[in-house]
């Protein structure tokens, strides 16, 4: 019978568990093939899990397989983040200042400020003007007037993101999607939280389309729409953004430009600490 494995389950981006975004994650995954890593992301029923293993790169403290019920994904931020707060936990000790993680996109840094975690936007794999037949279908997904998108940018640092500026938080809370109407894209959708009341500086909806729901609080998303936000001046080189308020969460993202590099950081809450057989 094989040996039951270490296993955690984290909320990420959130100051108080059951705010964020859950992530399980199984410790010293070496032996469990890929196969056992589907299945048990599948019955986790979660947006991803995690299996941490030995680096095969000289740079990397460790390794992190990522997978969704449904596939593997080359690169994720909250299951960055989470999987590096467990590998903490349970003894982990980086090479240098920097802790250093390895996954499909190669090697992700991250650094720790005080308690909080952040990882360093990956390069996106596809950027730039977004086509006009995908634009008319992100519109007829997001049941939106065309004249609302203030600006649009493919920002895909892996799962394959389409980004939507628009000009309220009001809208972007009113969307009602369609999901088959999004043909299976991925779709961010980012607007100002403006006025007296405003609890950080953007709000955050991700949309997914290949699975017909909407992700709690994402860090690849947020890495890539600072990329684009900062770049084309349409953010500051720090701010915070929201995420989840539709679907019940509290999601809080710290995004901060420092020289070339920028960094989207959040706290990691300890839900749940067990063992696992697969």
């Amino acid at each position: 019978m094989p040996q039951p494995l270490s296993f955690q389950q984290v909320d990420v981006f959130s100051s108080a568990a059951t705010e964020g975004n859950p992530l399980a994650v199984v410790i010293a995954a070496d032996d469990v093939t890929d196969a056992q890593m589907a299945a048990f992301a599948r019955w986790t029923n979660l947006s991803e899990t995690t299996f941490l293993l030995r680096p095969t790169h000289p740079d990397a403290d460790y390794r992190v397989r990522i997978f969704t019920t449904t596939r593997e994904l080359p690169f994720a931020g909250h299951p960055t983040l989470g999987s590096c707060f467990v590998w903490l936990d349970n003894g982990g000790i980086p090479k240098g200042d920097e802790v250093v993680q390895e996954c499909g996109v190669g090697l992700v840094r991250l650094r720790r400020n005080g308690g909080r975690l952040a990882f360093a936007a990956p390069p996106l794999k596809r950027s730039g003007p977004v086509e006009a037949e995908v634009l008319n279908a992100i519109v007829a997904g997001l049941q939106i007037k065309p004249e609302r998108i203030v600006a649009s940018q493919w920002a895909d640092n892996g799962p394959g993101w389409v980004a939507i500026l628009l000009e309220s938080r009001e809208e972007l809370l009113a969307i009602q999607p369609d999901y088959p109407a999004l043909k299976g894209m991925n779709v961010g959708v980012v607007a100002p939280w403006t006025g007296p009341e405003a609890e950080a500086d953007f709000e955050v909806r991700a949309l997914i389309g290949d699975i017909a729901a909407e992700d709690p609080v994402t860090g690849s998303l947020n890495a890539s729409l600072a990329q684009w936000l900062i770049g084309a001046g349409l953010a500051p080189s720090a701010y915070t953004a929201r995420q989840g308020t539709v679907i019940g969460h509290k999601g809080r993202i710290h995004i901060e430009q420092i020289g070339e590099r920028i960094w989207v950081g959040g706290d990691v809450q300890p839900c749940v600490v067990g063992r696992v057989t697969l």
